[in-house]
């Protein structure tokens, strides 16, 4: 962006650069306090303001505090004591927040999990976590997959949700008729309904202190991408930091030829809940800063419903013109190649986040191009709540590839690969480590695991991030690729990342993949996987010889597979893994 490498090297500190976002500040701190208070606040503040929205039925924010007192009630009766693990197997419904603020005012822990799991993969986190409740959705599929699920676990009491109470009367009237609401043939006796749950119960929370630094408050499970799922255990100030900087360092134009400024609160945006909310994506970026900014928050299930895929979340935003979209770059690309893409009105978005996986500047420059809304890439983990890292939010000072600058408060370091404790300069690929309010707790009884990833560097804990990346000459930070991603080709490295942006501007080709497959004496051959844009055809041949005009020699890839689908994690991300599983023998 500039020539500035000589002053670089002796920047110290994320804002000592003219590219800061003008404005922010480079702390926060009104952040100590119980994540609940985030809902309270704007019930008192915004009572009738309208919280959530699902399938044109609508509830304020006094009504979903109400439901949370009572069902904090609930689980004061039942027995649930603080630090008591409560799952939550739902998807996107307005139960959730309701729910999750529920946990939250009990004291428990709320341990988020994919409802589309396998009654074994639920099995696992209701046991590893120690869960004694489990709150699930009313459903042919997902109901029985739960009670499988439960069975020789510590789960005492099942809640069922059911999606009628948030609809329209007459669509719940006209849906029940017709049998098109979603239920499961029968329940098992002694669970109980959430609708009887919340008639049954006062909205008299128990009185529990809770300690925001040292309490959990969410466990998220990782390891969609990587291997074996760890419980990472966030405390309540990892989230409510994450709401406080995030929305410092979001700044933004309220109008054509308006300033930059500070995010309206009390009703003006409208958050769209695309991302699952039992990842922290969804749940910080889209659901807390929602409720901690008295915002509107449009709640999405499946964003892949419609036909073609994908129809249904068009339809939404046209109709309740969200504002704000947090998502993935698989979700950029899937909006950008919708075959009626031009017949939706996505004008009211002013700010869509861009995380979870690098984003590939031409989806980027694709997705502006087509919808006129403005991507801002951010970057985090889950054992992050997630974000560590964003681009300023205007076109002038983001850097495209960059993951931006640290949030306020927030400390990253690019430390030697072969010695974790060593710091490299600006410009040195390295590993990425972070300090910060956000660093989770650790993971839940994996002492070896946690010794793994944290180092204490001049009295201060970072995480290792498991990333490779390097702060350029303005203070950007980019990330190169996961360490175990990388590939050796006679002995030079090689960022599977780095190859895909470049396959990525091929006209035909809507997603890629890159891995390394065993190659000795060389030690490992690159191979691309693609799926091609609807109606294209392409061959072996075509894409080698556009990476041989693109990239270095020992970079392209020798094989190249097309498929029609690539397999991706619920949010989004490429899982490399499957892809590599075949090679493995």
């Amino acid at each position: 962006m500039t020539d500035q490498t000589n002053q670089a090297n002796t920047v110290t500190a994320p804002w000592d650069t003219p590219f800061w976002p003008e404005g922010v500040a480079h702390n926060v701190t009104d952040y100590h306090y119980p994540v609940f208070k985030l809902l309270d606040d704007s019930a008192a503040r915004y009572p009738n303001q309208i919280f959530t929205i699902f399938n044109g039925a609508k509830k304020t924010f006094s009504q979903v505090k109400d439901t949370a007192d009572r069902i904090a009630c609930f689980l004061a009766k039942k027995g649930i004591k603080k630090g008591d693990k409560v799952a939550i197997v739902l998807p996107n419904l307005p139960h959730f927040p309701e729910i999750f603020f529920g946990i939250m005012k009990a004291g428990a822990v709320a341990v988020t999990c994919n409802p589309i799991y396998t009654p074994t993969e639920l099995k696992q986190q209701l046991d590893n976590s120690t869960a004694k409740m489990v709150f699930c959705m009313d459903h042919p599929t997902f109901y029985p997959n739960t009670v499988k699920a439960v069975k020789d676990t510590g789960v005492e009491t099942v809640v069922v949700c059911n999606i009628k109470r948030y609809l329209p009367k007459l669509q719940g009237f006209l849906g029940s008729l017709s049998g098109k609401i979603p239920k499961a043939d029968h329940h098992e006796p002694g669970h109980i309904m959430f609708d009887d749950l919340v008639a049954q119960s006062r909205p008299e929370p128990p009185d529990i202190t809770i300690n925001p630094i040292n309490d959990t408050a969410v466990m998220l499970y990782t390891g969609g991408t990587t291997g074996i799922p760890k419980g990472a255990e966030l405390v309540h100030i990892n989230f409510t930091y994450q709401v406080a900087a995030i929305m410092e360092y979001l700044r933004l134009s309220h109008g054509d030829g308006k300033p930059l400024e500070k995010a309206y609160y009390g009703g003006y945006h409208r958050f769209l809940g695309i991302l699952p909310w039992y990842h922290s994506f969804g749940i910080s970026v889209a659901m807390l800063c929602a409720a901690g900014s008295g915002s509107s928050l449009v709640c999405i299930p499946d964003p892949r419903t419609g036909k073609p895929p994908f129809t249904d979340v068009l339809k939404a935003v046209q109709k309740y013109r969200p504002t704000l979209m947090p998502a993935v770059p698989t979700i950029f690309v899937a909006f950008t190649n919708h075959a009626k893409l031009d017949k939706y009105d996505l004008s009211s978005l002013m700010g869509c986040f861009s995380g979870g996986s690098p984003m590939p500047p031409d989806v980027c420059r694709q997705f502006e191009e087509k919808t006129g809304a403005v991507i801002f890439e951010g970057y985090g983990l889950t054992e992050t709540a997630p974000v560590l890292s964003a681009n300023p939010t205007n076109q002038k000072t983001r850097k495209i590839g960059s993951v931006g600058f640290p949030l306020p408060d927030t400390d990253i370091k690019i430390l030697d690969l072969g010695d974790p404790k060593k710091e490299l300069p600006r410009g040195e690929d390295g590993e990425v480590a972070a300090c910060g309010p956000q660093v989770m707790k650790g993971y839940w009884n994996k002492p070896d695991a946690n010794a793994d990833v944290f180092v204490t560097i001049a009295g201060k804990r970072y995480f290792l991030t498991g990333d490779i990346g390097h702060i350029d000459e303005d203070g950007y930070i980019l990330i190169t690729d996961r360490k175990k991603d990388m590939i050796i080709v006679g002995g030079f490295n090689v960022y599977p990342r780095e190859i895909e942006d470049i396959i990525y501007t091929h006209p035909k080709v809507e997603l890629c993949a890159v891995i390394g497959i065993a190659n000795k004496p060389a030690g490992e051959t690159v191979k691309a996987i693609i799926k091609l844009k609807q109606g294209q055809t392409a061959t072996q041949e075509e894409i080698i010889a556009f990476c041989k005009e693109n990239m270095a020699g020992y970079k392209r890839p020798r094989i190249i597979e097309f498929k029609e689908d690539i397999p991706v994690s619920n949010i989004g991300k490429v899982l490399r893994r499957e892809l590599r599983e075949p090679h493995c023998n």
